[in-house]
C-alpha cells in the first residue's frame, strides 16, 4: 500500500540520518562545514507557477543573507511518497536549516521528529505541518483568504443559490485551510447559499474539470463554483466550457497566467492571490534567524489579496502575481 511505502521511506531516514552523524564532523559537500551556510528546502511541487515564484523569492533572499540553497518537489502535488523521499534525502545532506512544505502534513510529521534528533531547525512554509518542530510556519492565513473568496462569491450571485468547491486536497492544512474557510464564511454570513459537498482534484486541471462537468450535470441550477488552488481553478473553468455551460460565477485561488487570462476575458470573476515571492523571502530569512539562535514567532502571516477585472493592473496586484 501507498502508506506503507511513505512509512518505509520515513524509517529509511531514520538509517541514513544516523549514518550521516557518524561520519566526519568537516565539510563533505553537504552541511556548511563552517562555510557558507545551506539550506535545503522540500516544496510541494513545480507543477503550478506559484513554486517557480516562491522559488524566486528564496533564491533574491539568499543571495543577500550569503546562503546557498537547494529547492525541490515532486511532479505533481499528488505524489507524497516522492517528497518524502525529498525530504529524507535532504535531512541526510546535514543541512544547517531544512525548509519544508508539507503534501500530508501527517505522513510528514516523523520525519520532523529526525529533524529535531539532529538538530536541524525546521521552517515549514505555505502549509503547515502536524508536529511541534517547525519553529514558525510562513504561509498565507488561507481559513482568512478561503472566506474572502466566499464573500466575493456571495456577492457576485446574490446571495442565493447553489454553489459548489473543487479543493486540491483534503491532506494538507493549505487543502483543508481553503475548504474550511469557505464553508465556514458561507455558513455564518450566507444562508441564502446552498453549498455542495466539497470535490477533490488533487490540483490536477483535467481531473478538476471532470469533477466540475460532473458537478454540472447533477446541478443543472448551480450558480457558482470556487476552485482552492491553480489548478482546481483552471479544472473549473475548462470544465464549465466543456460542458457548454454559461450563467456559473467562478471564483479561483492563486494568480498563475491561466487565470489572469480567465479573469481579463471574463471566463472567472476573480481569484485571491498569495504573495509568493514574499513567501520565499520569508522563508530563507526566517532560517537564517533560527541558524543563528534567534527566536521566532509561531507563525508569519504573508498576506492575501483579492484581484479581478477592476484592480488587476494596479501595481499593488501587480506587484504579487505569479509571473
Amino acid at each position: 500500500m501507498k502508506r506503507n511505502r511513505i512509512l518505509a521511506a520515513i524509517a529509511a531516514a531514520t538509517i541514513a540520518i544516523v549514518a550521516a552523524g557518524c561520519g566526519d564532523d568537516g565539510d563533505s559537500g553537504t552541511g556548511s562545514g563552517g562555510g557558507q551556510k545551506y539550506i535545503a528546502i522540500v516544496s510541494k511541487g513545480f507543477q503550478h507557477q506559484f513554486w517557480q515564484a516562491v522559488k524566486k523569492g528564496a533564491e533574491d533572499e539568499a543571495a543577500k543573507q550569503n546562503v546557498r540553497i537547494t529547492f525541490e518537489g515532486p511532479a505533481t502535488e499528488a505524489d507524497i511518497e516522492a517528497q518524502t523521499t525529498m525530504l529524507t534525502n535532504a535531512l541526510a545532506k546535514k543541512p544547517d536549516a531544512i525548509g519544508f512544505a508539507a503534501l500530508d502534513s501527517k505522513a510528514a510529521a516523523p520525519l520532523m521528529e529526525q529533524a529535531k534528533s539532529a538538530n536541524i531547525p525546521v521552517i515549514a512554509f505555505d502549509s503547515g505541518v502536524d508536529s511541534d518542530v517547525p519553529l514558525t510556519t510562513a504561509a498565507t492565513d488561507n481559513k482568512a483568504a478561503a472566506g474572502e473568496a466566499a464573500k466575493h462569491l456571495s456577492e457576485l450571485i446574490g446571495g442565493s443559490g447553489k454553489v459548489a468547491l473543487v479543493v486540491h486536497d483534503q491532506t494538507s492544512v493549505t487543502g483543508r485551510d481553503r475548504r474550511d474557510g469557505f464553508l465556514d464564511w458561507m455558513k455564518a454570513n450566507a444562508p441564502g447559499i446552498q453549498v455542495l459537498p466539497a470535490q477533490y482534484g488533487g490540483g490536477d486541471q483535467a481531473k478538476s474539470a471532470d469533477i466540475t462537468k460532473s458537478i454540472l450535470r447533477a446541478n443543472p441550477d448551480i450558480k457558482g463554483i470556487y476552485g482552492a488552488n491553480e489548478g482546481s481553478a483552471i479544472g473549473v473553468i475548462k470544465g464549465i466550457e466543456e460542458a457548454g455551460k454559461s450563467g456559473v460565477a467562478v471564483v479561483g485561488f492563486d494568480s498563475g497566467q491561466a487565470q489572469i487570462d480567465a479573469i481579463k476575458n471574463g471566463t472567472e470573476a476573480g481569484a485571491i492571490t498569495q504573495n509568493p515571492v514574499g513567501m520565499g523571502a520569508a522563508l530563507v530569512k526566517a532560517a537564517v534567524e533560527a541558524i543563528n539562535g534567534q527566536t521566532l514567532p509561531k507563525t508569519i502571516d504573508t498576506g492575501f489579496y483579492w484581484y479581478d477585472k477592476t484592480n488587476i493592473d494596479s501595481p499593488e496586484i501587480q506587484a504579487v502575481l505569479y509571473k
